[in-house]
């Protein structure tokens, strides 16, 4: 059995697996297992420092893979914005014509110069009126994150099993579900609910692939479902990250009256997300986590873990699902 979906035709892939751009870990190794495997790698944009870097490490994927793969924008205007124009310029003089976007309506004219260059997008939504808005937009594809996803699940707080038949409900292009998928019984479990195929993140963070050190790829293994934090609550900038001292102690010290994000500054900064990856101390920082860490018990490499993930799916389809219907 083969699980042939809007997402699969739309993206030439062979199974509904994509891989979610991430900071620090969407590296070429990664892509390209990915795609080799037969699912969608993303390259995360800006873990690049500048648009050339990233054409570099276009060229690099390439190298490793004939197959398609994808490249991540993530739009937040702050103080120091790079240059988001010129990133997209790179991806775009690159060949690349599958990007995944996320951020705020500051996406606009990226999206428009997307379009323009026949790059096909999938923009991820934490939302379903947020979707709705970016279908009408013009994007090809929705990624949905629900509450359970690692990153910023939004403010809502609803759960990918309800987020989910909400969002199909209401869009029409394909859809991806995001948040807590790891194996084959969430892919029957999306389909199901209506989404064309899985976004995974912290899954394939645990694989012999993912560029991060075996200490975290570890601490993934050990962590159950619970082992999650929620971050910058009453910053109404919320944060899925792992449990750990570090992160217990960002949610002790915002939970002081009148606190800011200048007294946790020290502690979540993005240098000690990096070198927290690239060392495996624990101690060094903040990581991203879902509660799909309550599913993950190997560090397999990606190719076992998606034959894994396609061969459980289709068991729970030809096997569970049809003796309950009697055939």
């Amino acid at each position: 059995m083969a699980f042939t979906t809007r997402i699969t035709r739309l993206f030439d892939i062979q199974h509904p697996i994509v891989q979610g751009g991430m900071q620090g870990v969407g590296l070429a190794e990664l892509v390209a297992a990915v795609s080799n495997a037969g699912g969608l790698g993303t390259l995360t944009g800006l873990t690049q420092p500048t648009p050339e870097a990233l054409r570099e490490e276009i060229a690099r994927c390439r190298a490793m893979t004939n197959n398609p793969f994808a490249v991540n924008m993530t739009v937040f205007p702050t103080r120091n914005s790079p240059d988001y124009l010129a990133y997209a310029r790179a991806i775009v003089e690159s060949g690349i014509d599958i990007v995944e976007t996320a951020g705020t309506p500051a996406l606009a004219p990226i999206w428009e110069y997307l379009k323009t260059n026949g790059v096909r997008i999938i923009h991820k939504c934490t939302s379903v009126r947020h979707a709705v808005s970016a279908e009408k937009k013009g994007v090809d594809a929705i990624s949905i994150d629900g509450f359970e996803c690692a990153g910023h699940p939004g403010e809502d707080d609803i759960p990918g099993l309800i987020l989910v038949p909400c969002a199909a409900d209401q869009v029409t292009i394909p859809i991806l579900a995001s948040g807590g998928f790891a194996d084959g019984r969430g892919l029957v479990a999306a389909l199901s609910l209506g989404a064309d195929g899985i976004n995974m993140g912290t899954r394939f963070c645990a694989t012999v692939e993912a560029p991060i050190h075996p200490n975290v790829k570890q601490a993934y293994v050990d962590n159950d479902e619970r082992a999650t934090n929620l971050i910058f609550r009453n910053l109404h900038n919320t944060a899925r990250v792992a449990k750990s001292e570090v992160s217990d102690e960002v949610v002790r010290r915002l939970a002081e009256p009148g606190s800011t994000f200048s007294d946790v500054v020290d502690l979540v900064r993005g240098d000690k997300g990096r070198e927290l990856l690239e060392s495996g101390d624990l101690s060094q920082g903040v990581y991203w986590a879902s509660m799909s860490q309550g599913l993950i018990h190997d560090v397999p490499t990606v190719k076992e873990l998606i034959e894994r993930i396609i061969r459980d799916a289709e068991a729970i389809v030809n096997d569970r699902l049809r003796s309950a219907l009697g055939v």
